[in-house]
């Protein structure tokens, strides 16, 4: 590979390293009795509340629907994904460095591969949580769920829940785009010649 793609692709595998820094997914709750809102910050390697004590306070509503609490300890791939962003930096350096297009290749659609992946088990995740209820929760309304939604918003009883993707998911997805960037100026350099 040409010197520009192997600038853009050590560039790509760097800016990996935000994403130790910031969210990869917000879940914003809007609530009667929560006018200044709720909020859960999903990072690669915990979960937080958006201010101080949102995290205590969504188990305290969950506790009376019967869901069970958000505990970050219980939940693996906060342990686990450090590792897979660590393993895709030094991979994306490996490339960038190496300069060979197959394993550039292999890099962005292993990404594809997570990333799809890593969604599957978040909607799981939700449903988990909002369909596995207390058979003994203080309010009990036949038939319904409390799924957060995986993109966009959705009512549930009288909380608005909206999740998105935050800084981190678009710090991965510029990685992505400047990988097949340094493909594609590679491969238009090489039909110049």
């Amino acid at each position: 590979m040409n010197s520009n793609s192997k600038k853009l692709l050590f560039a790509s595998a760097l800016i990996l390293v935000g994403v130790f820094f910031f969210p990869l997914w917000n879940i914003n709750l809007e609530a009667p009795q929560y006018p200044e809102g709720l909020g859960l910050r999903i990072w690669v390697n915990q979960i937080t509340g958006l201010k101080e004590n949102d995290l205590q306070n969504i188990n305290g509503l969950n506790h009376y629907i019967g869901m069970k609490p958000i505990n970050p300890d219980d939940i693996p791939e906060l342990t686990i994904m450090p590792y897979v962003i660590a393993f895709m930096i030094l991979f994306g350096l490996f490339n960038a460095v190496k300069g060979n297009r197959k394993t550039v290749y292999v890099w962005i659609i292993l990404f594809l591969i997570l990333g799809v992946v890593g969604l599957y088990d978040f909607y799981l995740w939700g449903y988990n949580y909002g369909h596995n209820l207390s058979p003994d929760a203080p309010i009990k309304v036949p038939g319904m769920t409390y799924q957060p939604p995986l993109i966009g918003s959705k009512q549930l009883l009288n909380i608005n829940a909206v999740s998105l993707p935050s800084i981190s998911s678009f710090i991965i997805l510029a990685s992505v785009m400047l990988a097949v960037a340094a493909i594609w100026i590679d491969k238009k350099k090489g039909k110049q010649k």
